[in-house]
């Protein structure tokens, strides 16, 4: 037996997270074993588990998913804890002691928060030297810095991680950062650099020019070392008046126009005890932030992978353009020997036009590094910045070997979770694209591009994919983060959810027309955008099982229910919601007018399907939390807002007053249709899509739902013949372009190769790879239940098509690891199924096939029922299909 992935509030090893009320979460794998009979888990102050402040002893009803202790947790302190599993045959194991550690928590800093004493423009370093009079046991740095910040120790980068202290709306919160720095500790002198750049507190954030200084227009630093010695002393160091400060060698920086670095402007020696102090100048004590400090929720954004160039290209201009094969977001770092004064840029974009190097699609976002040789040979990395890109123009180099150049990845660190390979190259290369998308806009914030001057939140983008990104990768803590902030917004705007989060939309109109709520300015409370609070905890549950994380995110559920029904009950309480603005079925291709960006299904009625959706997600979320007064209140809430559609919208008949492909699907996924009403929308969707060659025509809210609709409506080749399309639009047309993620748009590349619209067109945005999603449930069938959420139980029903030879999906669930596939043996199928330890799963067996043998042997319920519960263990089940 085995017990692995450990996690505490779904991060492994947090330290300085908020830890509130933590919950323990791992899996666990039996050799022989099915079922968990009994659970312990304890906590420690010493990982040899002598000092124990908590033992649950064996207790039956301790679930993998998610244990909550009750602890009285000190700040500043690190905690030791194991888990162990007993299986219903007796098998035992014992877990080897993870940790996690406690942050400031609400303890009042012995540090003030500090400013450069000089312009708010130059980019600030600030310094602190030190003497320890002995050896050091152990040693925390506590830092908040604004915009973003890096800690050197003795002159070396503290900790991987990048970007701190992250985005969030910055009057409501900004993060604390917890570093380790015991191994930077030495006896004698020692010195702390702290160096600060723009980003999303201060410089330019957004799409128009005012959206810059948002939060604030002076670089601030709070800072707090905690040193113990080996002789029981502490040894505290504060921000104060004490710190010195001195101009950065970083000129300029943007998350969107980049870095300007001037090597000659280096600090000799900075950061350790024998920096040169001409020039430094003592920091000013400030105004800290308008909002509060506090620890962390957001899991660390590090370099999780490095890629070389595959070629170095001399385009027709005679550009030198460095090609890594792959979109993706992160930096170029490069080796530099060059003379001093010598300015090397790179240029960073998405895509050749006419074999030159392009980035008009970008709009105002210059994307550029911008180095000045001190004449010496270095190492370049940017500090402040990210950039989306594949290709990566250098100027300024005589000579470019490309072995000098290497591209770092960055986003948020999340496991994956979910591979889907098939017999097709291009399908498989479509999957790696929507998980390249995830990797390269889940950055802190599940962002809408990476590319040019937006890089938002966008909440209709985060609530299509969260399927997909959790089938994909561990997102609960990731989501989480994005859920606190989109609560805080939900407080100032009644219920209503903001179109982005952190709302940057709303902050740039305070800050226009001051004096104002945030609701009178209008950016928010748009349908499938706000309804993000309520599909994304739902989601999150469902995946993961975690009680204690639907209850905190309860609040984004109900106060989004509670503004539409407020909305609804303002003009006349009919249980539709047809008033606001709604963004709708976005970038659809049904618009008569070509230029808009708006989709042809009307927006009242797309608006009032998702009015049904989260009142019944909410009622869901209320009867898993006990709440049966709210589970009855929302239950019927959706009952009335279903039969007002139906009334409003679809005849007896089930003649549908909105005739496009979206409507359609939102009928059929959505139960707003049943029985003989139900074949008719569904013959009239088959017509439809036959009026176009069987093309979508769909946008963000149904594209996500069109396989789905018609794979659980008997027309699962159709599904198929879409996902295998390879002519404008489908998903495959992109690939056969060329696209390594997934467009913005469905004709973002024209098929002579020409960028379509400069104007809104990302070559990394998201949203359409939410048809991963149904890969994973319906290629390859394996499906999370609400009747065992967390995947203890799931539904294994895949649905094969013979133009695919085989298919199969591996899903490391919060369960265990699930295996579903299927391969084509003339008249056989063969089907081969994992269900994890302590798990349970039903396979449905597809209508088109008769069951055989299940692992060799004859099953008659297979055989009679088409389905059979499956416990751990491994199956293969052949069958011999009925079709002709």
């Amino acid at each position: 037996m085995n017990i692995t992935h450990m996690r505490v509030d779904h991060l492994e090893n947090p330290m300085g997270a908020e830890l509130s009320h933590p919950v323990f979460t791992w899996t666990a794998e039996a050799e022989s074993g099915k079922k968990q009979a009994a659970a312990r888990l304890r906590v420690s102050l010493d990982e040899e588990m002598a000092a124990m402040i908590y033992d649950s002893g064996r207790r039956e009803e301790i679930s993998s998913l998610g244990f909550r202790a009750e602890l009285d947790l000190q700040p500043r302190t690190r905690y030791y804890w194991d888990i162990q599993v007993w299986a219903d045959n007796g098998e035992t194991a014992k877990s080897a002691a993870a940790w996690f550690e406690t942050g400031k928590r609400k303890e009042k800093w012995e540090a003030v928060w500090i400013t450069p004493p000089f312009d708010k423009d130059i980019h600030p370093l600030f310094l602190r030297k030190f003497f320890l009079d002995g050896k050091v046991s152990s040693a925390r740095a506590y830092v908040c810095g604004l915009g973003l910040f890096e800690v050197e120790i003795n002159g070396l980068k503290c900790g991987r991680e990048l970007l701190t202290p992250f985005c969030t709306d910055y009057r409501n919160w900004a993060q604390q950062v917890t570093f380790d720095i015991t191994p930077f500790m030495k006896e004698g002198g020692n010195a702390v650099g702290i160096s600060l750049g723009n980003g999303w507190y201060k410089g330019r954030f957004g799409f128009v020019d005012e959206m810059g200084e948002l939060y604030g227009d002076r670089f601030l630093l709070l800072c707090e070392l905690r040193i113990r010695m080996e002789d029981g002393r502490e040894l505290v160091l504060g921000t104060d008046g004490t710190w010195l400060c001195h101009p950065s060698p970083v000129l300029q920086s943007s998350i969107y126009d980049g870095e300007v670095y001037d090597a000659r402007k280096e600090v000799e020696g900075f950061a350790t005890c024998g920096c040169c102090m001409d020039g430094f100048l003592p920091a000013q004590p400030s105004e800290g932030p308008e909002g509060d400090v506090r620890d962390r929720l957001s899991p660390p954004v590090t370099v999780t992978e490095t890629r070389r160039p595959v070629q170095l290209l001399v385009t027709p201009a005679g550009e030198k353009v460095l090609d890594f094969g792959q979109e993706m977001t992160g930096w170029v770092e490069f080796d530099c020997s060059v003379t001093a004064g010598t300015e090397v840029k790179l240029s960073f974009g998405e895509i050749l036009q006419e074999g030159n190097f392009y980035r008009d699609n970008l709009r105002t976002a210059r994307q550029e590094l911008v180095y000045i040789s001190s004449g010496k040979k270095e190492h370049v990395r940017p500090h402040f910045t990210f950039f989306g890109f594949r290709y990566v123009k250098v100027e300024g180099m005589t000579e470019i070997h490309p072995e000098d150049f290497i591209a770092c990845v960055i986003h948020s660190e999340m496991m994956r979770t979910g591979w889907v390979e098939t017999s097709d190259m291009l399908v498989n290369r479509l999957m790696e694209n929507t998980l390249w998308g995830q990797r390269g806009n889940f950055l802190d914030v599940p962002t809408d591009c990476p590319q040019r001057d937006e890089r938002m939140g966008w909440t209709g983008d985060a609530q299509v994919f969260c399927g997909t990104a959790s089938f994909h990768m561990y997102t609960p803590a990731f989501y989480r983060k994005y859920l606190r902030d989109m609560r805080m917004e939900q407080e100032e705007l009644g219920g209503s959810a903001p179109h982005v989060v952190p709302d940057v939309l709303t902050q740039i109109c305070r800050l226009r027309e001051p004096g104002k709520t945030a609701a009178d300015y209008g950016r928010h409370g748009s349908c499938a955008w706000g309804d993000a609070a309520a599909v994304i905890p739902w989601t999150m549950y469902l995946f993961y099982g975690d009680l204690t994380l639907l209850q905190e995110q309860y609040g984004n559920m109900t106060g989004w229910v509670d503004y539409v029904r407020s909305q609804d009950d303002r003009h006349g309480g009919r249980r539709l919601w047809t008033t606001g603005f709604h963004f709708g079925d976005w970038l659809a291709l049904d618009n008569p007018d070509p230029s808009s960006s708006f989709g042809g299904t009307e927006n009242g009625f797309v608006a009032s399907v998702y009015y049904h959706c989260s009142a019944l997600l909410t009622a869901k979320a209320a009867a898993a939390l006990g709440k049966a007064g709210d589970a009855a209140r929302y239950g019927w809430l959706a009952e009335e807002v279903k039969e007002a559609i139906r009334k409003e919208y679809i005849t007896p008949n089930g003649r549908m007053a909105v005739n496009t492909q979206t409507a359609q699907v939102l009928a059929l996924v959505f139960g707003l249709v049943e029985g003989e009403q139900r074949k008719r929308v569904a013959k009239d969707l088959k017509r439809n899509l036959e009026k176009t060659g069987v093309h979508l025509t769909t946008g963000f809210v149904g594209t996500p739902w069109l396989c789905p609709a018609l794979t659980e409506n008997g027309l699962a080749e159709y599904a198929y013949t879409l996902l295998l399309q390879q002519d404008y639009p489908s998903w495959l047309y992109e690939v056969n372009m060329g696209a390594t993620t997934v467009w913005e748009r469905w004709n973002s590349v024209l098929p002579d190769g020409r960028v379509s619209d400069t104007g809104m067109n990302s070559l990394n945005h998201y949203a359409y790879g939410a048809v991963a999603e149904w890969m994973y449930r319906y290629m390859c069938g394996i499906n999370p239940s609400e009747e065992g959420c967390g995947f203890k139980r799931a539904v294994i029903r895949p649905v094969p098509d013979s133009r695919l030879k085989w298919a199969r999906a591996v899903y490391d669930s919060a369960a265990g690891r699930y295996e579903s596939g299927w391969e084509v043996k003339g008249r056989n199928m063969i089907f081969r199924v994992k269900i994890p330890f302590d798990a349970q799963a039903e396979f449905r067996l597809p209508c088109q096939c008769r069951a055989v043998r299940i692992n060799g042997k004859t099953s008659e319920e297979l055989c009679r029922d088409g389905r059979i519960s499956l416990e751990t263990g491994q199956y293969e089940i052949l069958a011999e299909r009925a079709d002709p």
